[in-house]
C-alpha cells in the first residue's frame, strides 16, 4: 500500500486552518481561511480528484473530529463529503473508542508498526489529508511515499507549519506540477532518501 499525503499550504509553509479559523483545533489563530479566496473551479476540481482517488483515508484525531462534524453530514453533496464518507477511513488515536463515523477503523498503540504492516500486506493508496502532526510523524518514520502540496500564493506569517524547524532531510522527485489561474500550484513529489549535498 502506498501512503500519500495531500495538504494545502501557504508559501511560508503554514498548513493550519486553510478553510477558516477554528477555536477548538487552533485556539487564538486568527489568520485562517487563506485558501478560500484563492481557490477556483479548476484547482478545487483537482483537489477533489485527489480525494476521490484513494482506497482509504488516514486521519489524525483532531482532523478526524473536525472532518466528521463537517463532512460527515455532507455524504450526498456530490463532492468532498461524498468522497470521504463513502471511502474507508482510519484514524490514529489512543483515546477514541467509538468513532461514530461510518467506515472508520481506529488505529491505536504502535501506529507506525501497524502502518508498516498495512503497507507490506495491502495494495492501493492510503491518503492522509490535514493531520499535520501525524504527517510529520509519518515522514520521520519514513512511511510517506508521495507528498502532494497544493501551495497557495499567500504568506500568513504565523501558524502551524508543515515542516518543523528541526527534522529529517529528504530528497524529492517531482512527479507532477499544475499551475492554476489564481496562482495556486499543485505539486506532487515522490519522497526519496536523504538528499545529496554539495
Amino acid at each position: 500500500m502506498k501512503i500519500t499525503v495531500s495538504l494545502q499550504v501557504t508559501l511560508d509553509g503554514v498548513a493550519q486552518a486553510n478553510g477558516g479559523n477554528n477555536e477548538v483545533v487552533g485556539p487564538g489563530f486568527t489568520r485562517g481561511g487563506w485558501a478560500l479566496p484563492l481557490g477556483d473551479a479548476e484547482s478545487t476540481r483537482s483537489i477533489l480528484e485527489t480525494w476521490r482517488r484513494p482506497d482509504a483515508f488516514l486521519l489524525g484525531r483532531k482532523t478526524f473530529d473536525m472532518f466528521s462534524a463537517y463532512w460527515g453530514v455532507r455524504a450526498d453533496d456530490g463532492g468532498f463529503g461524498e468522497a470521504i464518507c463513502s471511502t474507508p477511513k482510519y484514524v490514529a488515536s489512543n483515546t477514541l473508542v467509538d468513532p461514530g463515523w461510518g467506515h472508520t477503523t481506529v488505529i491505536s498503540g504502535d501506529v507506525v508498526a501497524q502502518l508498516r504492516e498495512m503497507k507490506a500486506q495491502q495494495s492501493g493508496e492510503l491518503l492522509v489529508v490535514g493531520s499535520v502532526q501525524l504527517v510529520r510523524h509519518l515522514l520521520e518514520s519514513k512511511l510517506v511515499d508521495e507528498l502532494n502540496l497544493v501551495q497557495f500564493p499567500v504568506i500568513v506569517g504565523e501558524g502551524e507549519r508543515l515542516f518543523p524547524h528541526d527534522g529529517s532531510d529528504f530528497g524529492l522527485e517531482l512527479l507532477e506540477a499544475q499551475v492554476f489561474g489564481t496562482g495556486v500550484i499543485d505539486l506532487t513529489y515522490r519522497v526519496l532518501g536523504p538528499p545529496e549535498y554539495a
